[in-house]
């Protein structure tokens, strides 16, 4: 052959060769074979035979660390270009964070956040040596991969903070409210809620509907008080309930639990960011860990798939990985980057695909705030997986939706399982694995205004 070159491997399914030069050839005497072989009848292309390498991270510390390998990140980012998208955007609701710390600037935008508990626009920490968490948890979830500098979080996700928390840790259901609904009006496809306390309430039940009705997922921590229930806003039906568990995966010593627990994820011992004036990096735990673990392989998994926001949700649960702990400590099981990237949305019967769905919608009018319509649907499949309640209502008006499942009494504001109802008319409910033990009980009920409506339900096999 020209330039002395040797044919050292042939395949025939694929019809290329593999050739080898003297070990003193120059690259101009490849390229002049490449230019002398091209030319010859019969011979489509020629290229160098490049060098590729396995595609880890070269974070320093990633070894240090077993959150990413656990939920499989690691394995998780050779199937994404870039260790994730900046495109899509983790809001971390909680204290400030020290968005120029040098693992996390990368992925801070340039407009990091809001700070809501001191009304300006900074969400810098006020007191860095005690005003950590929220920089913890940005690292959690998207510490900067592969920048040889300290960890990596689980994805190159955009980072943006709303600081409701100040720097004893503790912030008004006001604040967080403001800083959840200002999360989803800048467009965070995740909102990481690692806080928790107190009981229900209206406000930030409407705060996380919001986000949810504004395509957002919010993802929050069940809580640190072992043997309680889930907390709120973890407890809503809009969130995403993450439990904790241990390098062993074993239920976290502090971790509360119960039915609203969806996923579990790493959260006893994590190494993380933390403020410099801490020293850049420190192990903390709780479920405030173990949330933005999760976010993280959340946004990792939107730079693979695009999902809206209830889809993102059951891809998360149909793929998360079984560690044979109750459904009330685990939920779906502990959330897997590398199953959720790998596995095509709708297979194996996640809800997202058209055709494991059916989907109907109504349209009708209320008059008044005392007009109400009541519907039912009637189960398309046997054990489906999901049923999401849409409500579009008009503009000037406050609709509400409410259901009741596993009876045949009408849903009311008074008496419900689920609730919609926040200040506009545009509601949503998602109800996992559905009782179909009687037809689904809706309500459209005014609480102010009239006109048109659409109701959209659709159910998952």
């Amino acid at each position: 052959m020209p330039g002395n070159a040797e044919i050292v491997h042939k395949n025939e399914t694929l019809r290329y060769v593999s050739v080898k030069f003297p070990s003193q050839a120059a690259d101009k005497a490849q390229q002049n074979f490449i230019d002398a072989v091209t030319k010859k009848d019969g011979i489509k292309y020629a290229e160098v035979n490049e060098t590729h390498e396995a595609l880890s991270s070269n974070d320093p510390r990633l070894s240090d660390q077993y959150a990413p390998q656990q939920v499989q990140s690691t394995d998780a980012w050779s199937e994404v270009s870039g260790f994730g998208d900046s495109n899509v955007t983790i809001a971390v609701v909680d204290t400030g964070a020290q968005y120029d710390h040098p693992d996390l600037a990368d992925n801070y935008e340039s407009n990091p956040g809001y700070d809501f508990a001191d009304d300006d626009s900074d969400p810098y920490p006020d007191a860095p040596s005690d005003e950590y968490h929220g920089t913890h948890v940005s690292g959690c979830a998207a510490a900067v991969v592969d920048n040889s500098t300290g960890v990596a979080g689980q994805s190159n996700s955009s980072l943006i903070n709303g600081r409701a928390l100040d720097e004893g840790g503790s912030g008004s259901t006001s604040d967080i409210a403001d800083a959840i609904e200002w999360a989803a009006d800048q467009g965070a496809d995740v909102i990481n809620l690692s806080l928790g306390g107190g009981g229900y309430n209206s406000t930030m039940k409407n705060a996380v509907s919001y986000a949810s009705n504004n395509g957002a997922l919010p993802i929050a921590a069940a809580g640190n008080d072992y043997g309680s229930s889930v907390s709120y806003p973890a407890a809503y039906s809009e969130c995403v309930a993450i439990s904790a568990v241990d390098s062993n995966e074993q239920i976290a010593s502090f971790s509360n639990y119960g039915s609203e627990v969806e996923l579990c994820a790493p959260g006893v011992d994590i190494l993380s960011t933390t403020t410099e004036t801490r020293g850049s990096y420190e192990k903390l735990s709780g479920t405030s860990m173990a949330t933005p673990v999760t976010s993280g392989v959340a946004g990792l998994t939107l730079a693979k798939w695009d999902l809206a926001n209830n889809e993102l949700r059951s891809h998360l649960k149909a793929t998360a990985k079984d560690i044979g702990l109750s459904s009330d400590q685990q939920g779906s099981g502990q959330v897997n980057a590398y199953n959720a990237v790998t596995t095509e949305p709708g297979s194996g019967g996640d809800p997202g695909d058209p055709g494991d769905s059916v989907s109907e919608t109504v349209s009708d009018s209320l008059s008044g705030y005392w007009d109400y319509d009541d519907w039912e649907w009637n189960w398309e499949f046997s054990g489906p997986s999901q049923i999401v309640v849409e409500l579009d209502g008009p503009s000037d008006a406050d609709f509400d939706l409410y259901i009741n499942e596993g009876t045949t009494t009408n849903a009311s504001p008074s008496n419900y399982d689920y609730g919609s109802y926040s200040t506009n008319s545009q509601e949503s409910i998602t109800i996992d694995n559905p009782d179909t033990s009687t037809p689904l009980q809706i309500d459209v009920d005014s609480y102010s205004g009239s006109g048109s409506y659409d109701l959209t339900i659709t159910e998952y096999r």
